[in-house]
Protein backbone atom coordinates (compact mmCIF):
# COMPACT_ATOMS: atom_id res chain seq x y z
CA UNK A 1 0.00 0.00 0.00
CA UNK A 2 1.76 3.33 -1.10
CA UNK A 3 1.61 6.49 1.51
CA UNK A 4 -1.05 9.10 0.96
CA UNK A 5 0.10 12.03 -1.35
CA UNK A 6 0.14 15.52 0.39
CA UNK A 7 -2.98 17.00 -1.32
CA UNK A 8 -5.09 13.93 0.15
CA UNK A 9 -3.39 14.49 3.61
CA UNK A 10 -4.08 17.91 3.53
CA UNK A 11 -7.76 17.69 2.49
CA UNK A 12 -8.36 15.47 5.41
CA UNK A 13 -6.61 18.01 7.99
CA UNK A 14 -9.10 20.61 6.37
CA UNK A 15 -12.15 18.21 7.47
CA UNK A 16 -11.18 17.65 10.81
CA UNK A 17 -10.39 21.03 11.54
CA UNK A 18 -13.89 22.08 10.17
CA UNK A 19 -15.75 19.51 12.06
CA UNK A 20 -13.76 20.76 15.49
CA UNK A 21 -14.98 23.78 14.53
CA UNK A 22 -18.74 23.08 13.69
CA UNK A 23 -18.90 21.23 16.74
CA UNK A 24 -17.49 23.99 18.88
CA UNK A 25 -20.32 26.26 17.75
CA UNK A 26 -23.14 23.76 17.94
CA UNK A 27 -22.01 22.95 21.89
CA UNK A 28 -21.13 26.59 22.45
CA UNK A 29 -24.63 28.07 21.84
CA UNK A 30 -26.43 25.13 23.13
CA UNK A 31 -24.31 24.65 26.50
CA UNK A 32 -22.30 28.15 26.59
CA UNK A 33 -18.65 28.24 27.06
CA UNK A 34 -17.80 27.07 30.33
CA UNK A 35 -20.51 24.10 30.08
CA UNK A 36 -18.52 23.15 26.64
CA UNK A 37 -15.17 21.04 27.13
CA UNK A 38 -12.74 20.05 24.74
CA UNK A 39 -13.83 16.66 25.12
CA UNK A 40 -17.50 17.52 24.31
CA UNK A 41 -16.11 19.04 21.42
CA UNK A 42 -13.97 16.02 20.24
CA UNK A 43 -17.08 13.80 20.47
CA UNK A 44 -19.34 15.90 18.66
CA UNK A 45 -16.50 16.50 15.96
CA UNK A 46 -16.60 12.37 15.78
CA UNK A 47 -12.47 13.21 16.49
CA UNK A 48 -10.03 12.10 19.08
CA UNK A 49 -9.89 14.24 21.71
CA UNK A 50 -5.90 14.80 20.99
CA UNK A 51 -6.29 16.22 17.43
CA UNK A 52 -8.16 18.92 19.03
CA UNK A 53 -5.42 20.21 20.90
CA UNK A 54 -3.42 19.21 17.87
CA UNK A 55 -5.30 21.74 15.63
CA UNK A 56 -5.84 24.67 18.59
CA UNK A 57 -3.19 26.04 21.34
CA UNK A 58 -6.83 26.17 23.75
CA UNK A 59 -10.66 26.30 24.02
CA UNK A 60 -10.04 30.10 23.55
CA UNK A 61 -8.58 30.33 20.43
CA UNK A 62 -10.32 27.56 19.15
CA UNK A 63 -13.61 29.16 19.76
CA UNK A 64 -12.73 32.77 18.19
CA UNK A 65 -11.32 30.81 15.06
CA UNK A 66 -14.45 28.74 14.91
CA UNK A 67 -16.82 31.88 15.17
CA UNK A 68 -14.47 33.71 12.84
CA UNK A 69 -14.94 30.96 10.19
CA UNK A 70 -18.65 31.03 10.79
CA UNK A 71 -18.98 34.90 10.23
CA UNK A 72 -16.52 34.22 7.50
CA UNK A 73 -18.45 31.34 5.95
CA UNK A 74 -22.13 33.14 6.42
CA UNK A 75 -20.61 36.43 4.59
CA UNK A 76 -19.42 34.55 1.71
CA UNK A 77 -22.61 32.19 1.51
CA UNK A 78 -24.69 35.84 1.66
CA UNK A 79 -22.52 37.84 -1.04
CA UNK A 80 -22.55 34.91 -3.25
CA UNK A 81 -26.31 35.63 -3.95
CA UNK A 82 -25.27 38.58 -5.12
CA UNK A 83 -24.68 39.53 -8.83
CA UNK A 84 -21.27 41.39 -9.76
CA UNK A 85 -23.75 44.24 -11.35
CA UNK A 86 -25.81 44.39 -8.13
CA UNK A 87 -25.04 47.71 -6.68
CA UNK A 88 -22.22 48.01 -4.06
CA UNK A 89 -24.64 49.50 -1.45
CA UNK A 90 -26.92 46.26 -1.74
CA UNK A 91 -23.09 44.20 -1.59
CA UNK A 92 -22.81 46.75 2.14
CA UNK A 93 -26.21 46.05 2.92
CA UNK A 94 -25.56 42.61 2.72
CA UNK A 95 -22.82 42.20 4.57
CA UNK A 96 -23.90 44.36 7.27
CA UNK A 97 -27.32 42.28 7.57
CA UNK A 98 -24.97 39.15 7.75
CA UNK A 99 -23.58 39.83 10.92
CA UNK A 100 -26.45 41.62 12.69
CA UNK A 101 -28.37 38.38 11.95
CA UNK A 102 -25.77 36.35 13.27
CA UNK A 103 -25.91 38.13 16.45
CA UNK A 104 -29.94 38.47 16.51
CA UNK A 105 -30.04 34.28 15.38
CA UNK A 106 -26.99 33.55 17.64
CA UNK A 107 -26.87 35.64 21.12
CA UNK A 108 -25.14 32.89 22.99
CA UNK A 109 -22.53 32.37 20.51
CA UNK A 110 -21.54 36.32 19.74
CA UNK A 111 -21.47 37.19 23.09
CA UNK A 112 -19.34 34.78 23.79
CA UNK A 113 -17.06 35.56 21.37
CA UNK A 114 -17.36 39.60 22.35
CA UNK A 115 -16.60 38.63 26.13
CA UNK A 116 -13.68 36.75 25.02
CA UNK A 117 -12.16 39.36 22.63
CA UNK A 118 -12.54 41.90 25.04
CA UNK A 119 -11.22 39.91 28.04
CA UNK A 120 -7.49 40.50 29.02
CA UNK A 121 -5.22 37.53 28.04
CA UNK A 122 -2.11 36.99 26.84
CA UNK A 123 -3.87 35.87 23.58
CA UNK A 124 -5.83 39.13 23.00
CA UNK A 125 -7.56 39.13 19.51
CA UNK A 126 -6.75 36.30 17.42
CA UNK A 127 -6.07 36.81 14.24
CA UNK A 128 -6.17 34.05 12.45
CA UNK A 129 -6.79 32.17 8.59
CA UNK A 130 -10.24 32.59 9.30
CA UNK A 131 -10.49 35.74 10.72
CA UNK A 132 -8.74 37.06 7.18
CA UNK A 133 -10.56 35.84 5.42
CA UNK A 134 -13.75 37.51 6.94
CA UNK A 135 -11.91 40.52 6.64
CA UNK A 136 -10.62 40.07 3.35
CA UNK A 137 -14.62 40.16 2.22
CA UNK A 138 -15.39 43.10 4.07
CA UNK A 139 -12.03 45.26 2.39
CA UNK A 140 -13.79 43.82 -0.43
CA UNK A 141 -17.07 45.16 -0.29
CA UNK A 142 -15.50 48.40 0.80
CA UNK A 143 -13.29 48.57 -2.16
CA UNK A 144 -16.32 47.78 -4.61
CA UNK A 145 -18.01 50.86 -3.17
CA UNK A 146 -14.51 52.78 -3.89
CA UNK A 147 -13.23 53.06 -0.72
CA UNK A 148 -9.95 54.94 -1.02
CA UNK A 149 -8.12 52.26 2.03
CA UNK A 150 -10.21 49.81 2.42
CA UNK A 151 -7.83 47.99 5.51
CA UNK A 152 -8.52 51.87 7.16
CA UNK A 153 -12.42 51.51 6.35
CA UNK A 154 -12.47 47.79 7.13
CA UNK A 155 -11.17 48.50 11.10
CA UNK A 156 -13.69 51.40 11.00
CA UNK A 157 -16.49 49.20 9.57
CA UNK A 158 -15.28 46.31 11.74
CA UNK A 159 -15.57 48.49 15.14
CA UNK A 160 -18.65 49.73 14.01
CA UNK A 161 -20.28 46.21 13.69
CA UNK A 162 -19.02 45.18 17.21
CA UNK A 163 -20.33 48.06 18.79
CA UNK A 164 -24.06 47.12 17.19
CA UNK A 165 -23.54 43.55 18.48
CA UNK A 166 -22.91 44.72 21.79
CA UNK A 167 -25.54 46.87 21.56
CA UNK A 168 -27.51 44.12 20.43
CA UNK A 169 -26.39 41.57 23.43
CA UNK A 170 -25.98 43.85 26.31
CA UNK A 171 -27.93 42.21 29.38
CA UNK A 172 -30.67 44.48 30.52
CA UNK A 173 -30.24 47.57 27.92
CA UNK A 174 -30.91 45.41 24.84
CA UNK A 175 -31.09 47.27 21.42
CA UNK A 176 -33.41 46.13 18.85
CA UNK A 177 -31.92 44.77 15.53
CA UNK A 178 -34.47 47.02 13.42
CA UNK A 179 -32.96 50.40 15.43
CA UNK A 180 -29.42 49.38 15.36
CA UNK A 181 -29.88 48.18 11.45
CA UNK A 182 -31.16 51.38 10.95
CA UNK A 183 -28.55 53.57 12.59
CA UNK A 184 -25.87 51.58 10.99
CA UNK A 185 -27.42 52.07 7.51
CA UNK A 186 -27.74 55.48 8.21
CA UNK A 187 -24.12 55.73 8.61
CA UNK A 188 -23.18 54.23 5.93
CA UNK A 189 -25.85 56.36 3.63
CA UNK A 190 -27.90 52.86 2.72
CA UNK A 191 -31.54 52.63 1.79
CA UNK A 192 -33.32 50.80 4.32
Amino acid sequence: MSPRRASVNEAMRARSRSRIMQATVELVDERGFTGTTLGDIAERAGLARGLVSYYFPGKRYLLQSSMHRLMHLSLAAELAKLAETDPPDLWLATSIDTVLTLTRDRPTLMRTHLALILAPSAEGFIQDEEQRRFGALLQGVLRRRGAADPVAEHAVLRSALMGACMGMLLPGAETSYALIRADLFARYGLEP
